[in-house]
């Protein structure tokens, strides 16, 4: 049944519209998605989403906040897990989960499209904050653990964070057979694999 089908209950043509606009938005990104497009897909007049979101910004506030609030909320219940590296697989495990089918959520809200300054990129950063402000304490919760932390220490391995989550995010959007657990029990072999790497190996630095 289509988005535009008569008889449809509004709060699920709403859903339907936007799964729809979601995925505009994240594949296209905000800059270079079209409200057209997204009707035809959705098979409902442009007034129509108007009526439902009042404009394209509300549109895409809906889909912001519905990708955020659940990959937020899946990140904050990890972090009621015990143990450094028990929670980071968590917080892995609950980031695919809350992704499944639906790696687009991802890059909605780190979307480089989004205009400076706007309040469509102060809601998306809201959401980056808040992301990565758990991914900051779980950081910091790791080094932690290996003595006293050191500032760079930290700020790079943050970075190292968000990158390696964010490049696994890309790979199983080229790979989306995978399931949410075969992508946590993947990450664990090859984090495994790295630790468990010779540590006899040293590079000599000519100067």
């Amino acid at each position: 049944m289509s988005a535009g089908t008569k008889g449809v209950p509004r709060e699920q043509r709403e859903q339907q519209i936007l799964d729809i606009a979601i995925a505009e938005f994240g594949n296209r990104g905000y800059a270079n998605a079209s409200l057209a497009d997204i009707a035809t897909a959705a098979g409902v007049s442009k007034p129509l989403i108007y009526t439902y979101f009042g404009s394209r910004d509300g549109l895409h506030t809906a889909c912001l906040h519905r990708a955020g609030d659940s990959l937020v909320d899946a990140v904050a219940r990890a972090q009621a897990v015990h143990g450094a590296q028990s929670k980071a697989l968590a917080t892995l495990s609950g980031i695919f989960h809350a992704l499944d089918g639906h790696t687009q959520n991802w890059r909605l809200i780190y979307d480089t499209t989004l205009p400076r300054p706007s309040p469509a990129h102060d809601r998306a950063r809201n959401y980056q904050d808040a992301l990565n402000t758990m991914g900051s304490q779980g950081v910091a919760e790791v080094l932690g653990s290996t003595g006293t932390p050191n500032p760079d220490d930290h700020s790079l391995l943050l970075t190292w964070w968000f990158s390696i989550v964010s490049t696994t995010i890309s790979w199983w959007s080229d790979h989306p057979d995978h399931t949410p657990s075969d992508m946590t029990d993947r990450c664990l072999r090859l984090l495994t694999a790295i630790r468990q790497s010779p540590q006899s190996i040293s590079v000599e630095v000519e100067r």
